[in-house]
């Protein structure tokens, strides 16, 4: 068996091949590591055929989706899943062939509905149904205590001792466990009557994971991160530096037109000389009446630079083909104490002046 864990933070994922045919499943990847696990696939000489998510992960955003895009492979999940770019959903019992490995799926559900667990071989990928001295939360959406007992005691530890433990997150470094030795060290499985458990996963009182509303509603639906969006946008848009910016305010220059697209009470309190108002939010409802000659070169800022590029990215979709993003936005405009306008007339709609640009 061919066998590379990739650790992401405490996030685990796995990629496993078949020796003699080179087809290879990857489990549980992580979006952020995309060209790690191409990387691996060329490196192990194995082609990857299957995207495997465990369950709906709420702590890290998925790469299925973007792998199945540019590898041209299906996502297999388990059947309960919401996800709709899912293109092979897996019930209790079944299988999937891969060369001559095959992977047999449980379903396991209490940390999530749709929390799967997958056999291959002497190993076992348990997802957060079994972590190493622990068991997935049952306190985010679809969590259950009653049924992560019955995965847990009535499925999951009635398997062989010997099976390898290889879950979707360990935060100590460590790579893998047994079922012998979870039920023997596991501080979670010692509460083995029904009520004492779900009492105490009830009572556990967990933080909350970050971006866990962001890595939800993506990993449901298959929409689009910010961190996505703003690397779209920054693929598609030029930028201008602070010290090129400068030396065109001081040249009080015509051919450049400033675009504050924060909100009207921060651009009062100090802008760009010469720039204009016009907020994101209100962008595509006024960029006409603002904005009428298409041809002119427009440069978009904001506080940190973010917001702005999408900005951009927006104004050349619609036609704005000279449109260009602060590099750095007004914080680094700020702290480089380049001069800044406080007045509050400037940023009336359609306001020019002999210094806009």
């Amino acid at each position: 068996m061919i066998f590379e864990q990739v650790a992401t933070g405490g996030c685990q994922s796995y990629l496993v091949g078949c020796d003699e045919t080179r087809a290879a499943v990857l489990i549980d990847p992580a979006l952020s590591q995309i060209d790690h696990y191409v990387a691996l696939a060329a490196q192990n000489g194995v082609r990857i055929r299957y995207l495997i998510d465990t369950h709906t992960h709420a702590d890290h955003f998925s790469a299925t989706k973007e792998l199945a895009r540019q590898l041209d492979v299906p996502v297999v999940m388990q059947r309960a899943s919401p996800a709709p770019f899912v293109d092979m959903r897996l019930g209790d019992g079944e299988m999937i062939v891969v060369g001559q490995m095959r992977l047999q799926v449980l379903h396991t559900p209490g940390h999530t509905a749709d929390s799967m667990c997958i056999q291959v071989g002497d190993r076992l990928f348990t997802g957060d149904t079994l972590l190493i001295g622990g068991t997935g939360r049952t306190d985010l959406p679809s969590g259950d205590p009653e049924a992560l007992y019955d995965s847990l005691f009535n499925r999951v530890l009635h398997l062989d001792p010997a099976l390898k433990v290889y879950p979707a997150h360990d935060y100590k470094g460590r790579s893998h466990s047994t079922i012998a030795e979870e039920l023997a060290s596991n501080p979670r499985l010692q509460k083995r009557e029904r009520a004492a458990f779900v009492e105490m996963m009830r009572s556990l009182n967990l933080t909350m994971p970050t971006h866990i509303t962001e890595a939800l509603r993506t990993n449901m639906s298959g929409g689009k991160t910010v961190a996505r969006l703003l690397a779209e946008a920054t693929s598609s848009v030029p930028f201008m530096s602070l010290v090129e910016l400068k030396g065109r305010v001081e040249a009080a220059e015509d051919d450049l037109i400033v675009l504050d697209v924060r909100e009207r009470d921060a651009f009062e309190a100090g802008h760009i000389p010469g720039a204009r108002l016009l907020p994101r939010g209100q962008l595509e409802l006024r960029v006409n009446q603002e904005l009428p000659d298409p041809t002119r070169r427009i440069l978009t800022c904001c506080e940190l630079g973010y917001i702005s590029t999408l900005a951009a990215a927006t104004l050349r979709e619609m036609g704005f083909l000279h449109a260009v993003a602060l590099d750095g936005g007004m914080k680094a405009w700020r702290e480089a104490g380049y001069p800044l306008e406080p007045t509050a007339n400037a940023g009336a709609p359609g306001h020019t002046s002999a210094a806009s640009r």
